[in-house]
């Protein structure tokens, strides 16, 4: 029986090793054992080795993070007597991508007399040391540059394989340092991101609820709970966190680490992830078929989120389900026509696409019937799901909008269409049961796109 919610629980306490026993009938653990932050914790770094017992980390980091703290961790690194092998990753046109080019350049710098993965950064850095630290079986350690995302503490990393945005599960950092005169110089538009990636929160604990009506994905409300408590601390510090205050970049570091703590207590992305995340994967997989970048993770996050609250404030006009219309575009599927406009939104990659189709089956009118009479049965208790978790889309906007944060596909220099493909695309990349798989249950998801606010 657990002693208190996990919502109440320090980090200290949340990251004990030998996991937290839950009312919802599993042992909740993540790997991660140390985490300091506030102003000058980077001289805990030589700590956090010894306590793990590592003696030689390979340091990875990019020119931009080097500048930023990889030549500080180099100091303190000497300073303190431990060898370590630097690896800094080469310059590319654009924005670094977790992809297999950034991978293999990482594998081939590996020196195998390293025996801890340090990586010098934050999303993307993050995530190509979570993989590679798998692979060699080895474990990862952080030193946090932006208070940019969620995924520091996660145990998945957010990957490109084959041109499709995947969720690679491995396992989180054993130790995250945050110094909070680090996080002070990161760029504007890194903060926005993580403002951006934590907004995303409200959709995501909606969406998992429904989930578990609708798909029968497991969920857990202490889980549900904990992320609720830290969007809700970081949304009270956001006037801070563009002024750079100490106490509230430090407050929304620890926010954003324990919301990655959700996804490894859950194992699944399901608390920190939803829709407004796959409109982002889809604008990142368009940006690379174009050869062009693609705004930061969080900034795309942010206006998903946007226009996921949009869809559902409409919802909660419908006091009941259209069945006639489901039932007639259950009966009117034609794998041609799907099939049709998969290559007009993903291109060359559309078999991998029909693959994912075929493995799983999402099309197929037994599974939209069984959803569809899940949706009637519980239609009301949804409602109430979405009324009890989203804030008002104006709020959420106003938030947005004072912290100078882009508010609309436009502002990311998208069109209609890349945000019409998106909404459409974004329930075949992967597995998962989101707020457009119920539209497309409910016989809507062709007429929502295209009545988006995407000017």
């Amino acid at each position: 029986m657990m002693k208190k919610h996990l919502s109440e629980m320090t980090l200290e306490e949340l990251t004990c090793e030998q996991g937290i026993p839950c009312s919802c009938g599993k042992v909740h653990k993540c790997q991660l054992r140390y985490f300091r932050a506030g102003s000058g914790v980077i001289h805990t770094l030589p700590d956090a080795l010894h306590s793990r017992g590592r003696k030689h980390p390979m340091v990875v980091m990019d020119a931009n993070t080097e500048k930023a703290a990889g030549n500080q961790v180099r100091q303190v690194l000497d300073a303190a007597g431990i060898p370590h092998t630097d690896f800094v990753f080469p310059s590319v046109k654009g924005k670094m991508e977790p992809d297999e080019y950034a991978m293999g350049a990482l594998a081939m710098a590996m020196d195998p007399s390293c025996d801890v993965i340090l990586a010098v950064g934050s999303g993307v850095i993050n995530d190509c040391c979570k993989v590679m630290a798998h692979a060699c079986h080895l474990t990862s350690m952080v030193v946090c540059t932006a208070p940019s995302m969620d995924g520091y503490c996660s145990n998945s990393a957010s990957m490109i394989q084959n041109h499709i945005k995947v969720s690679l599960y491995n396992a989180c950092p054993e130790a995250i340092i945050a110094d909070t005169d680090i996080l002070a110089s990161a760029p504007d538009i890194m903060l926005q991101a993580g403002l951006g990636d934590m907004l995303a929160k409200y959709v995501s604990i909606c969406e998992w609820r429904i989930s578990h009506i609708i798909y029968d994905d497991p969920y857990c409300e202490e889980i549900a709970g904990m992320v609720r408590t830290c969007l809700k601390h970081i949304v009270e510090q956001a006037d801070g966190l563009m002024k750079r205050e100490p106490e509230a970049l430090k407050a929304v570091i620890e926010g954003l680490v324990i919301s990655g703590i959700s996804m490894a207590f859950a194992e699944i992305s399901r608390p920190a992830s939803g829709l407004e995340h796959y409109f982002s994967h889809i604008w990142e997989m368009q940006a690379l078929q174009k050869g062009q970048p693609s705004d930061l993770h969080g900034i795309q996050v942010g206006v998903g989120t946007l226009l996921t609250l949009w869809i559902y404030e409409h919802m909660l006009n419908m006091d009941s389900i259209d069945i006639a219309k489901a039932t007639n575009a259950m009966e009117h599927y034609s794998q041609e026509a799907w099939e049709k406009t998969m290559w007009e939104i993903f291109g060359p990659i559309t078999p991998s696409i029909l693959e994912i189709e075929k493995k799983v089956g999402k099309n197929k009118p037994e599974t939209q019937k069984k959803h569809l009479q899940r949706l009637v049965d519980h239609w009301s208790e949804i409602r109430q799901i979405i009324r009890e978790e989203l804030p008002s889309r104006e709020s959420v906007f106003h938030l947005m909008e004072s912290c100078g944060m882009p508010l609309t596909p436009k502002d990311l220099n998208l069109t209609a269409q890349d945000t019409i493909h998106a909404l459409k695309g974004s329930r075949e990349i992967r597995d998962k049961y989101l707020t457009s798989s119920m539209l497309w249950d409910l016989g809507m998801l062709a007429e929502t796109a295209d009545r988006l606010p995407c000017p």
